[in-house]
């Protein structure tokens, strides 16, 4: 509809006002670096024939941005404290799983000493129908702490191979005997040991230990280390073999061989546990004695338990107070 309103003999030009000769000719004859500028950018328009100013020499062109006065820690050192939280919970963990552990334990055998009546020796071993009964109560599983349980039992081993080792000491001794009737007194220095050392060497150095593990008690440790010194010198003489001291060391072997080849050999052989006996019980020492420096353990412990021990018995409090009543009758009399 807007075509019939309009003038067809009017001129189109006239109705366009950027039609107009001045301004076409100034869009022509305008520079060409005006067309490609961009206000929004930094770089500024050039026009031809002017080339652009270079930064003046000393002149710092980077932006102004300011540096942290302090570098941020290395990575390594941002791991290592969390890491030493994390190994620090491991061990409190492990030793909270000990302690119930062992309160477990100790829970299971309240169980079955009420369930059994109380405690029962079980050692040694004998037979119902003999008329002696066992002498001691002996369960490592449950007397003795978890952590302790493994040295205990290698001591236990050690002392069965100490009675082994006495016995195949005797059946050494008979064969030098029976090749050499001067030998008499050998054997029976042999059996002497091995009736005497046997019994004795579990009551005063197995036991010792076995309830110093058992009570942490300082005595005991103590009593412990002084026998099994003397135990330790006792082995080494049995391995030199003396002649004449009833055992079938180095010397008797080598005394024996000249006798009997066969006989040799077998001595060899219990010098050689001798000697292994010697060197196992040297290394067990060191070993217990580490972890008795890890218990707490001390010498003024040890004066405490054993005065605290010796008031608590009753033979010496009977003992005491006979003394004592003794005494102050004495001194009623000498006043009367």
């Amino acid at each position: 509809m807007s075509d019939f309103d309009s003038n067809p003999f009017a001129d189109p030009d006239l109705s366009n006002p950027f039609q107009d000769p001045s301004v076409t000719q100034v869009a022509r004859t305008a520079p060409s670096g005006l067309e490609e500028y961009n206000p929004f950018t930094d770089a500024k328009p050039t026009t031809p024939g002017m080339a652009p100013k270079a930064a003046a020499p000393g002149v710092n062109t980077q932006p102004a941005i300011m540096k942290p006065t302090e570098e941020p820690p290395a990575y390594s050192q941002l791991q290592t404290q969390p890491s030493q939280a994390a190994t620090e919970l491991l061990r409190r963990q492990e030793e909270l799983e000990r302690k119930a552990a062992e309160l477990d334990r100790r829970e299971r055998e309240m169980q079955s000493l009420s369930a059994s009546g109380g405690r029962k020796n079980n050692w040694p071993p004998l037979p119902e129908n003999l008329p002696v009964g066992p002498c001691f109560y002996h369960d490592i599983t449950v007397d003795i702490p978890v952590e302790f349980q493994k040295t205990v039992k290698i001591m236990y081993y050690l002392w069965m191979f100490h009675a082994g080792t006495l016995l195949a000491n005797m059946v050494g001794c008979l064969a030098w005997f029976c090749v050499d009737a001067g030998r008499g007194v050998d054997f029976g220095l042999a059996i002497l040991w091995f009736m005497l050392f046997t019994p004795c060497s579990f009551v005063c150095w197995y036991r010792p230990l076995y309830g110093a593990f058992r009570s942490d008690s300082s005595f005991r440790f103590f009593v412990f280390f002084f026998v099994y010194i003397c135990q330790f010198g006792v082995y080494v003489l049995q391995a030199i073999g003396i002649t004449g001291w009833g055992a079938s060391g180095w010397i008797s072997a080598l005394t024996g061989l000249n006798m009997s080849i066969p006989v040799g050999i077998i001595m060899i052989l219990i010098a050689a546990l001798f000697t292994s006996l010697s060197v196992m019980s040297l290394i067990m020492f060191k070993r217990v004695h580490g972890m008795y420096r890890t218990t707490g353990a001390s010498f003024e412990k040890a004066q405490q338990e054993f005065a605290t021990g010796v008031m608590s018995n009753k033979t010496v409090q009977t003992a005491t107070a006979n003394v004592a009543s003794r005494a102050a009758h004495g001194a009623f009399k000498e006043q009367i």
